[in-house]
């Protein structure tokens, strides 16, 4: 499959939304003067948009497309996030939190957990995150930019202001929108240059009009009208590891200040989010229908959240999974096309950002190389993978008992993959990753403690360190991370002050 001289250069994005307009931004900013890229998408259709936290690689996508951090919290009334607060994951009434950032100091040959540990065990150690300033400043309420100890941080976002100031940004670059259904996909039926039968030729609108394209982006969220429907792309189904299987959202008014992260609240049916943006509040449960009915879970969730509603509850359906193949022929997947993993993590726009990029860098200028194709795909099978792996680890280790749900994910049988880590960090504290994958070794260790494994040994260059080193090294590490907190300002009056030039030129 491929072409020596053919130009490459018309590329349709079918859908918009988050997927859409990130994809449509990175590729006309970059690749913008050598590309006819027309996005479609319908006034009509509603795209999810529920997607509103996020986790710090989005920095990177931004700093690829020269975003102005102020100027697009303004426009996407976006605040600042430090990590996930986990509300009963583990048992009813014992929280834990997952921060950004590194906690403590690591020696070259052992992480910072095994100095805790051993500190622990002589009862010289607080609680981990006591070590981790990011949640000491999430825990204060405050947040600021500091050159000397900044913060590893991300977002939370309007999703929708989102898309359109990526569109913004896109239009500007060259992307023409086109608004409509679309009514067919057409295949090619003869080999046409670089195309080959069965190829995606182009989008057949309700209008009548004939959209072609060397390369189709499927941005048609669930529905997968290009890659599974038309291109018959199967689907993994990971329901066994993640049985919810349903998401239903809405937007309340703000009654307290916004807090600089995302709260996920544990229930017996699943879980409920709380993403705080700078003029409202984005909530939302996620369940399994066994567990709890579509019909009721709109009441559920209007019981379970603070303020006015603003917005009517949604209830949305979904398998979590992936398609077999996110490029297959002159078709790539980007979001919930190509799969989906419940927002637990706030991995989604992260996994749109990496279709994207990875796209771009392996993207057909010449024709379809099927090597090119095989690797995109590798490595976008291996990414949604390990993260469903680390989301897996939160519902697997728990000692809740009160429902069906929580027991079925503490008793499966869960991916070798996952096991050995589980068993590697119980049996030794130790946590390896390849390079590439997403979730950092502290990441791991902050959710495997919080769940409630306790590993079993520390690392004996801990032991190395005799009492007294060891109580002024842990109490170093926790009186700079209180000295960072206190030093920054209340975390809205920041979002507000940096926002302020924005908002006074709209």
């Amino acid at each position: 499959m491929n072409s020596q001289s053919q130009s490459f250069h018309r590329v349709v994005i079918a859908g918009g939304g988050t997927a859409g307009w990130m994809t449509a931004a990175l590729m006309s900013k970059l690749l913008g003067k050598q590309l006819d890229i027309k996005l479609v998408e319908s006034e009509e259709i509603g795209t999810v948009g529920v997607g509103e936290a996020t986790i710090p690689a989005l920095l990177s996508y931004h700093n690829l497309l020269g975003i102005n951090e102020a100027e697009f919290m303004a426009a996407t009334n976006a605040t600042f996030k430090l990590g996930i607060h986990f509300e009963g994951w583990k048992v009813v009434g014992q929280n834990y939190f997952h921060s950004f950032g590194n906690t403590g100091n690591d020696h070259w040959s052992a992480g910072f957990q095994h100095f805790w540990l051993k500190g622990r065990a002589s009862g010289l150690a607080r609680t981990y995150t006591d070590y981790n300033p990011e949640t000491v400043a999430a825990f204060a309420n405050r947040f600021a930019h500091v050159p000397n100890h900044a913060l590893n941080h991300a977002y939370h976002l309007d999703a929708g202001r989102y898309a359109r100031f990526l569109r913004a940004m896109s239009e500007k670059h060259g992307v023409q929108r086109i608004e409509g259904k679309i009514a067919r996909v057409l295949t090619h039926e003869q080999d046409a240059g670089a195309a080959r039968i069965g190829d995606i030729a182009a989008l057949q609108m309700e209008g009548g009009q004939r959209i072609e394209g060397d390369l189709f982006i499927d941005c048609t969220g669930f529905r997968s009208l290009l890659l599974g429907e038309t291109l018959g792309v199967g689907y993994e189904d990971w329901s066994y590891w993640l049985p919810c299987d349903r998401a239903v959202a809405v937007q309340t008014a703000s009654v307290r200040e916004a807090w600089p992260y995302t709260r996920s609240i544990a229930h017996p049916f699943g879980w409920q989010w709380r993403i705080p943006l700078q003029n409202r509040v984005g909530n939302g449960l996620v369940y399994s229908s066994k567990e709890l009915s579509d019909a009721d879970a709109p009441d559920m969730l209007r019981r379970n959240v603070e303020g006015e509603l603003l917005t009517q509850p949604r209830v949305l359906k979904f398998l979590p999974g992936q398609r077999h193949r996110v490029w297959e022929r002159n078709c790539v997947a980007v979001g919930l096309a190509g799969g989906f993993i419940e927002p637990l993590e706030s991995t989604s726009i992260h996994l749109i950002q990496r279709h994207a990029i990875r796209l771009m860098q392996l993207f057909p200028a010449g024709g379809i190389r099927q090597p090119d194709v095989d690797e995109f795909n590798l490595q976008s099978k291996r990414d949604l993978e390990h993260i469903r792996d680390f989301i897996v680890l939160h519902y697997h280790v728990n000692a809740r008992t009160d429902s069906a749900l929580w027991k079925h994910v503490r008793e499966m049988d869960v991916p070798a993959s996952l096991r050995h880590r589980i068993a590697l960090f119980r049996e030794t504290a130790r946590v390896f990753r390849p390079s590439d994958e997403l979730f950092a070794e502290n990441s791991w260790i902050q959710v495997m403690l919080g769940q409630g494994i306790t590993p079993e040994r520390h690392h004996p260059v801990a032991d190395l360190m005799g009492p007294e080193e060891l109580q002024r090294f842990l109490e170093d590490i926790r009186v700079r991370a209180q000295r960072i907190a206190a030093s920054l300002p209340p975390h809205i009056d920041y979002v507000q002050q940096l926002c302020a030039p924005f908002r006074a030129a709209a």
